[in-house]
Order: structure tokens, then C-alpha cells, then sequence
């Protein structure tokens, strides 16, 4: 027998939302145990702060240029490489259960396999989907045709409504406020902690381990879909924590014009989206303006994250003591990390956009290497990527690394590891096109605006790590910095990877 591989990833998790990571809001002492016993990555940065683009990348160890996830509404290929599929050649059972969105949620005509999946069942067409012989799919709430959709209307019809409707009547994310104070995508849902997707998706995943037999290797990608929007978390679990009592992030400048002065250095983008005068993203409610979000919005907001993170940990503990039970606890690896972050009051702002920062660019990433592989435990602080996590899967299983990876497993210490990492954004939505790319190198973060619908092709960002990390000093412009900057930018473009031939269409909003 091998090592076994749980792969287990939330969505739109910050970084700061973990315990091990310095949070104190929520309590997550499994994800914190994993930590204390394996490795904790202190800058891991996705390739896209995107779902659909970064949970690309995870799968198939490739940055957006290449597989061609651009945005998100742009279906991965079928034939694209995929990590899944080169352990299950190798003889590992696979299975992704919960949020997998690799092609687009809005689909009323199930064009796309994923969606349509849940009506044959969890075993697709020619025996795996994507390298996974066994997929149980999960959205944000009970609409749609996926696994757990279908399954809460099957078993609890009257859980149905509970979940905030997530269009308005144009089709658009909803911008409804809700809670004690109106915040928007704040809901209160009466549903039955067992019920909600979390715990779902737990209890399908210790359902599949039951099915492997004890001497199989086997590879779970578990994927939660929370705490992404909408901030609806089963009410009665909102007793952990009085939002009354949530202190504002630090992120967020204290006063209105702070908040404006901070901005005012940005490019465009960030001044225009404070503003409600332009969404970049379908998921940010069109017609929320984020200049009015108050202070008590946001603390109910991060409540809501708190708990949601807090009911994640609780779930993944519940998986553990399931391996544990069949005695593969000692050869074990588990991998925690997110696709993205989320801005959570950050500069006065709200979910995710073109905004190359950390409460979207800096996710939690844990792993927690097999006890019997006896991995020193420890910290690395050099950055590494989501497309870091592909090589490290085949890494654990002890097969090589097929060619076409473009990270490279993940270091274990600060001697090993990438010099650089890169972040791209690219979105076209509603006539406007937006572009950046980003290099993290040397205790700075780079980012090029290029040339589209907002910026000319000369604006940008710079930010010291080190001495400002809230990154509300702008120091593009810097002349001091300009030697520095023009060699970050000459770095940034000698390692861009290899872009497909043909750009694949955008098919949806999301």
C-alpha cells in the first residue's frame, strides 16, 4: 500500500481565516492540528483569484495562459490534463466530492457534463470524468441540477426556500441585503445544520471511503463551497459568535476618506468598483455599491465567514476520524488550501475582482505529509502556487512528473522552492475588459495593467510586503522604487508561460 491523498479545499477562504495563520475569529483547531504536525505555507498565492481559472490550475498544474480558463464562464476542455487522471492510472481510486466547477453553473440546458452528471448518478460516462471515477457535486445552495441540489429536494423539499435566492429578476447576482443590518448577500437560513452542504459533503465523502477497500490507494478531492457568498450559514449555528463583537479588519481604512485616499492611488478599477460604477466579476451583486457598506455590515459579514469557517473544520474533522477508524491515519497526507480569498472590507470592498492583493492573493495552505513519510515539521515563508499543487500529488503517490506541469512539488523548507509566482486576471464583462498580470518575487508584489477597456498600459501597483503589508501604498510611481520595479516587470515577462494557440469562448457569466 501507498500513501493515501485527501486534497481538501474551500472557497474564497482569506488567508487570516485560519487560527495556525493568526486569526481570532473562528476556531479551527483541526486545520490548526494539521499545521502544528506538517508544513504551513505563509504566502501561497492562486494563479487566478477566480474560481473557475484557479480550480483549473489545482487540476491540471497549469496557469490560465495555458489551459485556457481565462475567466470564469469558460469551460475547461474536456481534454485537458488533469492530476486525477495520472493517479488513476496508477491505480489510485479517485473521487471529487462538493464544489468542482470546471465549467459553467449557468447551464439551464446542461451542455456541460458536470451539470448533467447528477441525473445518471456519481459514476460518469467511461468510468471517470476529468480522472475521477466517482463525483458527488455541490453548489452554493439548492438550485440547479447537481448532486446535492437534487438531493435536498428529494429528501427535505422544504429546505428548498431556506437558501437565499442567488439571481434577482435580471438574471444578476443578487444584491439583497439581509441579517440584522442589511448586508448584502446576508441571509438568514432556518436549515438544519445536518442538511446544509457542509456537513453534506462531509457525510458523502466518509459514504465513499466506506466503499474503498483497506488496501486501496485512493485520492479524495473534498471541496467545500463555503465560505463564498452567500453568507448563509444555518442560523441556529449563529449563536458561536455576537457580530456586535467583531472587530473591523484591518484592511479596512477607518474613515471615508481614508478609504478614498487609499483608492485614489489605485488604478482605475478600484476607484470605479468602491464607486458602484463597474463590476468586472458576475459573482459581485451588480447593484451594490460597496462606498455604503457600514461598519456593522461588515461585522456581521465576518461573523458569517467565522462561523462557516468554524462549521469547514469541524466537517473535515469528522472525515479524519473516519480515516483514522480504518486504520490509514499513519499514511495519510492531507493538502488544506482555497482557491481564492475574499476581500472582506479590505480598502472598504467586498467579494472578489481584478484586485491583486492579499485578502484575495494570499490563501491558507497546509499540508500535512503522511506520518510515516517523516517530514520535519515547519513553516515556509517563500511563495509558491496553486500550480504547485499538481506536482506535489504526484510527488506523494512517487510518480514522476508528467511534462506538461508547470509548477513543481511544494518545498518543505525555506531553502527550496520558486524565486516567483505569478497571478493573472483577464475578464470581459458587461463591454468592459480588464487585464493584469502580477509577479510576487522578493518581499514585493508586482502588477501590470494592460492595455483594455480602463488602463493604457502604463498603470500598475507596487507594494512592499515588509513595511506596508495592508498594501495601501502605491509605490508604482515611486521614483526610489523605479530600478526595482522595472526589474520585477522584466521578470514578470520573461516568465510568462505559453499561452494556448486558440482562445477558448466565454460560454457563461459563470
Amino acid at each position: 500500500m501507498g500513501r493515501k491523498i485527501l486534497l481538501v479545499t474551500t472557497d474564497q477562504q482569506r488567508y487570516d481565516h485560519l487560527g495556525c495563520n493568526g486569526g481570532t475569529l473562528a476556531r479551527t483547531p483541526v486545520v490548526d492540528g494539521l499545521a502544528r504536525a506538517g508544513i504551513r505555507y505563509e504566502r501561497a498565492v492562486p494563479q487566478s483569484v477566480v474560481c473557475m481559472p484557479s480550480r483549473a490550475t489545482i487540476l491540471t498544474g497549469q496557469h490560465p495562459a495555458t489551459h485556457g480558463v481565462w475567466m470564469n464562464g469558460v469551460p475547461l476542455p474536456a481534454d485537458a490534463p488533469s492530476v486525477a487522471e495520472v493517479l488513476r492510472r496508477a491505480g489510485y481510486r479517485t473521487a471529487l466530492i462538493g464544489k468542482a466547477h470546471f465549467e459553467p453553473f449557468l447551464d439551464p440546458f446542461l451542455r456541460f457534463p458536470e451539470n448533467a452528471l447528477a441525473a445518471r448518478g456519481t459514476r460518469p460516462a467511461g468510468d471517470a470524468h476529468r480522472g475521477f471515477e466517482h463525483l458527488e457535486l455541490a453548489g452554493h445552495g439548492a438550485q440547479g441540477p447537481l448532486h446535492y441540489a437534487r438531493w435536498l429536494r428529494a429528501e427535505h423539499p422544504e429546505a428548498v426556500g431556506m437558501f437565499l435566492s442567488p439571481l434577482d429578476d435580471d438574471l444578476q447576482v443578487t444584491a439583497t441585503g439581509g441579517g440584522d443590518t442589511g448586508a448584502p448577500q446576508v441571509h438568514r437560513n432556518p436549515i438544519p445544520r445536518a442538511w446544509y452542504h457542509t456537513d453534506w459533503v462531509a457525510d458523502r465523502t466518509i459514504a465513499w471511503l466506506r466503499g474503498v477497500a483497506q488496501h486501496e490507494d485512493w485520492f479524495c478531492w473534498m471541496s467545500f463551497p463555503d465560505p463564498h457568498h452567500p453568507w448563509d450559514p444555518p442560523e441556529a449555528e449563529m449563536g458561536r459568535i455576537d457580530w456586535h463583537d467583531v472587530p473591523l479588519p484591518p484592511g479596512y481604512p477607518p474613515t471615508a476618506a481614508q478609504r478614498s485616499a487609499v483608492l485614489a492611488a489605485k488604478p482605475r478599477q478600484w476607484r470605479l468598483w468602491h464607486e458602484g460604477r463597474l463590476v468586472t466579476n458576475y459573482e459581485a451583486p451588480a447593484r451594490f455599491v460597496p462606498a455604503r457598506l457600514t461598519d456593522d455590515q461588515l461585522r456581521e459579514i465576518r461573523a458569517r465567514n467565522a462561523v462557516a469557517s468554524e462549521l469547514i473544520d469541524e466537517a473535515l474533522g469528522r472525515v479524519l476520524a473516519e480515516v483514522e477508524r480504518r486504520g490509514w491515519g499513519q499514511d495519510l497526507d492531507v493538502v488544506f488550501t482555497s482557491d481564492h480569498g475574499e476581500l472582506e472590507g479590505d480598502f472598504g470592498l467586498l467579494f472578489k475582482g481584478p484586485c491583486h492583493v492579499d485578502g484575495l492573493m494570499r490563501v491558507p495552505l497546509v499540508w500535512r505529509p503522511a506520518p510515516s513519510s517523516d517530514t520535519t515539521p515547519g513553516v515556509v515563508h517563500r511563495p509558491v502556487g496553486l500550480v504547485d499543487l499538481a506536482p506535489t500529488l504526484c510527488q506523494i503517490a512517487g510518480l514522476p512528473a508528467p511534462p506538461w506541469l508547470q509548477g513543481r512539488a511544494l518545498p518543505t523548507n525555506d531553502q527550496e522552492g520558486p524565486e516567483r509566482v505569478l497571478t493573472s486576471w483577464d475578464s470581459e464583462l458587461f463591454g468592459v475588459g480588464v487585464h493584469l498580470r502580477t509577479i510576487t518575487r522578493d518581499g514585493w508584489v508586482c502588477t501590470a495593467a494592460l492595455p483594455g477597456s480602463l488602463h493604457d498600459g502604463t498603470e500598475g501597483e507596487l507594494y512592499d510586503l515588509a513595511d506596508d503589508p495592508l498594501q495601501w501604498v502605491n509605490r508604482f510611481d515611486d521614483p526610489a522604487c523605479r530600478t526595482l520595479r522595472d526589474d520585477l516587470l522584466a521578470d514578470l515577462w520573461d516568465a510568462q508561460p505559453p499561452a494556448r494557440a486558440t482562445r477558448l469562448e466565454l460560454e457563461a457569466p459563470v
